[in-house]
């Protein structure tokens, strides 16, 4: 048989089935490169699915107004705030998961996803209550005019009313992924993300007996593909072929071992509060240059997403990687797990950069040709491009030590690089300089780029190969 390191076209395609059907989930041993390769493909995929619907969503906003699309950026910003608990709390069921997986303790393992579920779904109907009561309110505080509220105010109340299904999402996946199970992400992921695609126009311009719901519209149909999709995650865990298996007799609180989700998470969940508080921040400062410029940074965003998925995809499958070598006393193959995966994502990651350092005003265009729009997300794409090859480093890296259950690294690192470093510059160079939202994208650009090069040297000294979870 060929030598992985030198793959034919037709092992290649194997490979991919493998790693798109989940026949292999034992990653602690064999090939470091193949092991990549099965938990990143599902996992990228996963999350360009994601990013397409994202462009999708704003493609069909777009045509509504800019009204409606300045509205998706500025209740993103605080659906950030949602997606923070939801990325924190999955953190730690995947760290939890992969180390019980690494270590043969499969029922370790059930009692923890279990755990982690219940504690989203408390989570969710808290958060949702303030959503579906202060929606206006929310838009206001984040600097929406009068008009953009009255058109907008019903699909804040309708994303965050129902970030049951985001919650649930992403924390039901993190326990895949821990469990090695990454292809049956991907699948939830192609459900949500399909349906949304095709309910997006129905909704937002009405098909049928279905009313013109407008930008509101885009909100139900993200609902209901959330919702279909969640759905067919408990489907798999209850009934279908993942490593975790669910029956009634799991349904029982453990309050030891959620204790000890908490106390992983709490680190997960200040690291993304800090990092995505801080993007409502910019989203802020960005509204004081009116519409047209919020529009213009929100599909560069959503475009910059488009990239940035993929690249979580490998860094997700560098944390479960980590997770379930150091469950399995292999901590080396762990580092050398997460250098090759920093590699595979720098080279991805630069070859992005040079497209977006070319093409940004085309891009930009294909879904706003508004001047303004075009030239504030075309320059947006341009700075940030910059720093990608960094931003490789520092999202696997960040990954890593999550996987290993040290959240806490990170969230000093992302303390120091977007609350003490970012938001200053921002501020300073944007309002105080004068130099308008360009201040803003040069400020992101360069807390990236300190974070990554933070990040690495901390990695280096491998205290994170003692955490315990």
């Amino acid at each position: 048989m060929t030598n992985f390191n030198i793959p034919s076209f037709k092992q290649l395609l194997n490979y991919f089935w493998i790693a798109v059907t989940g026949k292999e989930t034992e990653f602690t041993s064999g090939s470091i490169r193949k092991a990549i390769f099965m938990l990143s493909i599902p996992m990228i995929l996963e999350m360009l699915m994601e990013s397409i619907f994202a462009l999708v969503d704003i493609a069909y906003v777009s045509q509504v107004s800019v009204n409606a699309v300045a509205t998706i950026g500025l209740t993103e910003s605080v659906i950030t705030l949602i997606y923070a608990l939801a990325i924190g709390l999955s953190m730690a069921a995947t760290a939890v998961v992969a180390r019980r997986i690494g270590e043969k303790d499969v029922d370790g393992a059930r009692i923890a996803a279990v755990q982690a579920i219940g504690l989203g779904i408390l989570i969710s109907i808290l958060l949702g209550i303030v959503g579906i009561l202060y929606a206006k309110e929310i838009l206001a505080l984040m600097g929406g005019e009068p008009d953009l509220i009255a058109e907008g105010y019903g699909y804040t109340k309708l994303l965050i009313g129902g970030n049951i299904t985001i919650m649930l999402l992403f924390l039901i996946n993190a326990i895949f992924r821990g469990a090695g199970d990454a292809s049956i992400a991907m699948w939830a992921l192609v459900l949500s993300n399909g349906l949304n695609i095709i309910l997006d126009p129905i909704f937002i311009f009405g098909w049928g007996p279905i009313p013109e719901y407008g930008v509101m519209g885009a909100a139900i149909a993200t609902n209901i593909g959330r919702g279909t999709a969640v759905l067919f995650q408990l489907g798999i865990l209850f009934f279908g072929w993942s490593k975790i298996k669910l029956t009634a007799k799991n349904l029982v609180v453990d309050l030891k071992v959620m204790l000890n989700l908490v106390r992983v998470s709490l680190g997960g969940i200040a690291q993304f509060l800090i990092g995505t508080s801080s993007w409502v921040f910019l989203m802020r400062i960005m509204s004081e240059f009116g519409s047209e410029v919020l529009a213009g940074y929100t599909i560069a965003i959503r475009v910059i997403m488009f990239t940035l998925m993929p690249s979580w995809g490998m860094s997700n499958a560098a944390a479960t990687l980590v997770g379930q070598n150091l469950g399995a006393q292999k901590p080396d193959r762990a580092e050398t797990s997460v250098w090759k995966t920093g590699k595979y994502n720098a080279y991805f990651m630069g070859l992005v950069s040079l497209v977006y350092l070319i093409f940004a005003k085309d891009i930009i265009s294909l879904f706003n040709a508004t001047p303004s729009v075009v030239e504030n997300g075309a320059l947006c794409l341009q700075i940030i491009a910059v720093g990608y090859v960094f931003y490789a480093y520092g999202m696997v890296v960040t990954q890593a030590f999550n996987g290993a259950g040290d959240t806490k690294t990170p969230t000093k690192i992302n303390f120091f690089s977007f609350w003490m470093f970012q938001l200053p510059i921002a501020y300073v160079a944007a309002l105080v300089l004068d130099w308008g939202a360009k201040g803003v994208f040069i400020a992101i650009t360069a807390a990236e780029v300190l974070l990554a090069v933070m990040a690495i040297i901390w990695f280096k000294k491998g205290n994170w190969k003692q955490v315990q979870v």
